[in-house]
């Protein structure tokens, strides 16, 4: 369907995009979506908290910014707030599509609550991407699970980033849930081949191997995993390769004071804006996570050619395919022996560069996952129409 010439002769579609605070992957699939509905004449309305847009430029993208604080938790005072700055956010929408179950919620309620304002429609189709588990425990997960059920049961569609989140969904009463990936959007082209980018390297480049793990020290990414198989990656009587981690988060201070007291080969790195360049100078790349969906870090390195060894959680396995080395999560041991055995065999890491780079090419890309979006809004335009 050409979306395209099937607009022009019908009313603009107004679409809002709701997002809570969000500093990675989230983020990042708003701005691709907002700049590939602009770009087909969709008018884009972005409700997001304050400094989101300096991150993602989500108005640079062409989207109307509303700024709506969307706090992790809930709280009377701040939902209420949040609840009408939606509503007036809302005035003339078509499709109002929400990722992350808090932004779900609120905005589920927001549209439920519209019948008394002006412009608003009831109506007007809710469409919920879940992009991530729920991973916490105790009372805050029962609490978590309950926002959970709500929202999937609004919505009239949830599109899950991965098929574990679908089966979620479906389990839960979601009325239509779908296959939702999130594309990893093209990396800016690194600065330096591979000799510059390790001689750039703090320190330089001292001729050892060098194991790459990149994100968010959040709980999520289980970086303690990592540490904890850090010291099985040299082979016997052979040096211990560098383990850089790129990244920073609230566990970062934790991290740096483990490797210290533990005199592990891990260097922490701190946020670094210049991933292409350290993908460049790795051997392998190593993903702890205790959850991923699509993995933008996964997706970057297979991209680059570099090798991934990944924990088989969520949906790495559909993501990577054999493309990538896979063990159980939790099971340091088999982690430090899939990068140790990956490290002393080149041939094999060079077939796995070949091979994740043909992987890659069969993900759907950016131009697609908008194709498919903009299906699904005008699948459900016209069943409200």
């Amino acid at each position: 369907m050409d979306h395209s010439a099937a607009r022009a002769a019908a009313p603009q579609l107004h679409v809002v995009l709701v997002l809570a605070a969000a500093t990675g992957g989230i983020g990042a699939h708003v701005r691709s979506l907002t700049r590939g509905l602009v770009a087909h004449g969709v008018t884009v309305t972005v409700c997001a908290p304050e400094g989101t847009d300096r991150l993602f430029g989500f108005s640079a993208a062409g989207a109307r910014l509303h700024t709506v604080d969307i706090t992790p938790t809930s709280g009377a005072r701040s939902d209420a707030t949040a609840i009408g700055e939606l509503r007036r956010a809302f005035t003339g929408a078509d499709v109002v599509h929400a990722h992350g179950l808090r932004a779900g919620l609120l905005s589920d309620l927001a549209l439920r609550t519209a019948g008394r304002f002006p412009g608003i429609r009831p109506e007007t189709p809710l469409v919920v991407t879940s992009h991530h588990a729920l991973l916490t425990t105790g009372l805050d997960r029962r609490l978590q699970r309950l926002m959970e059920r709500r929202v999937v049961r609004a919505a009239d569609l949830v599109l899950g980033a991965s098929s574990d989140l679908v089966a979620r969904a479906r389990e839960l009463g979601a009325t239509d849930a779908r296959l939702g990936p999130v594309a990893a959007p093209p990396m800016p082209p690194g600065t330096l081949d591979r000799d510059a980018a390790r001689a750039a390297l703090p320190g330089g480049d001292d001729g050892r191997p060098v194991v790459l793990a990149i994100g968010r020290l959040v709980p999520q990414k289980c970086f303690a995993l990592l540490l904890d198989a850090a010291g099985q990656f040299a082979a016997p009587g052979g040096p211990a390769p560098r383990v850089l981690l790129a990244g920073d988060g609230p566990e970062r201070q934790g991290l740096r004071e483990r490797v210290a007291a533990e005199r592990l080969p891990v260097e922490l790195l701190g946020y670094r804006a210049d991933i292409p360049d350290l993908l460049a100078a790795a051997d392998l790349v190593v993903l702890s996570s205790r959850w991923e969906a699509r993995s933008l870090v996964a997706q970057e390195a297979m991209r680059a050619g570099v090798p991934v060894v990944a924990t088989a959680v969520g949906g790495v396995p559909e993501l990577v395919g054999d493309a990538a080395v896979l063990v159980p999560f939790a099971d340091p041991r088999a982690l430090g022996r899939a990068v140790r055995d990956l490290l002393a065999d080149p041939a094999r890491r060079a077939a796995m560069a070949a091979a994740g780079r043909a992987q890659a090419a069969t993900w759907p890309d950016e131009a697609a996952t908008v194709a498919q979006v903009l299906s699904i809004y005008d699948e459900l335009v016209q069943r409200r129409g």
